[in-house]
């Protein structure tokens, strides 16, 4: 099992070296590259005022997160979400980078950047020159991403969370998986064409026998794609202790 966190923060403005603070973070886990349902979302006073050109771009004014928990509240909640789990954001440096700023204010340790797995560049290499901003990459993949009339944390994490399984090859456009299957059918007596064949979904689940003969087929490899993040699980990569 393969477990990942897609994650994205909404901040005062743009450099937490210069004071910006985070005042939203969202997070998704996704298993196997397919959500699970469970979510972490905090809205966060950032103890300053935020200017209207943030403002404008995610919606927050001061007075709105005004009383709202601070960061070092809830730190110790973000990262337990977090896990060791490998960290998927767009433009990650910016999101890792406050939130190492935040981690630092309540004396915690800042993020493993060997966790940091940025699906712009992962964007970049496989759409080079085009825009590869998330409405961009929503349109291409035909994700609705019409209801992101601002930045949102939430919303943000869930489109992100389908567009990084676009990204890794998890579904092409047009291929779905439905219980009827449609092919042309034999004419009936007296020459009518016959229904759509009905189909009951059955999955494949691998035994554990042939778990452990895949195992051991993969370790038979060199330097195999299956023991590489973000597909291997923790317990499978060098080391043994996952990359936190």
């Amino acid at each position: 099992m393969t477990r990942q966190i897609v994650l994205d923060t909404e901040t005062t403005g743009l450099d937490p070296l210069t004071g910006d603070r985070v005042l939203e973070v969202a997070c998704v886990e996704i298993v196997n590259l397919m959500p699970t349902g469970q979510v972490f979302h905090r809205l966060i006073d950032p103890q300053r005022d935020i200017p209207p050109e943030s403002t404008r771009v995610h919606g927050f004014t001061a007075s709105m997160l005004a009383g709202k928990p601070l960061f070092a509240d809830i730190a110790a909640d973000l990262l337990a979400f977090l896990g060791d789990s490998p960290i998927i954001a767009h433009n990650a440096p910016f999101d890792f980078g406050f939130l190492d700023a935040e981690f630092q204010r309540c004396s915690r340790p800042a993020l493993d950047r060997a966790r940091m797995v940025d699906s712009l560049e992962i964007a970049k290499k496989r759409f080079p020159g085009l825009p590869n901003n998330l409405d961009a990459l929503c349109r291409r993949f035909g994700i609705d991403n019409s209801m992101r009339t601002s930045h949102n944390a939430v919303l943000d994490t869930q489109l992100l969370a389908q567009v990084y399984l676009e990204l890794m090859g998890g579904r092409q456009p047009g291929l779905t998986l439905t219980t009827t299957l449609v092919r042309p059918a034999p004419a009936l007596a007296g020459g009518a064409a016959a229904g759509p064949v009905q189909r009951t979904p059955r999955p494949i689940l691998p035994t554990e026998a042939e778990i452990e003969a895949h195992a051991a087929f993969v370790k038979t490899l060199k330097d195999p794609l299956w023991l590489r993040p973000p597909f291997a699980p923790p317990e499978a990569m060098p080391g043994g202790e996952g990359t936190a």
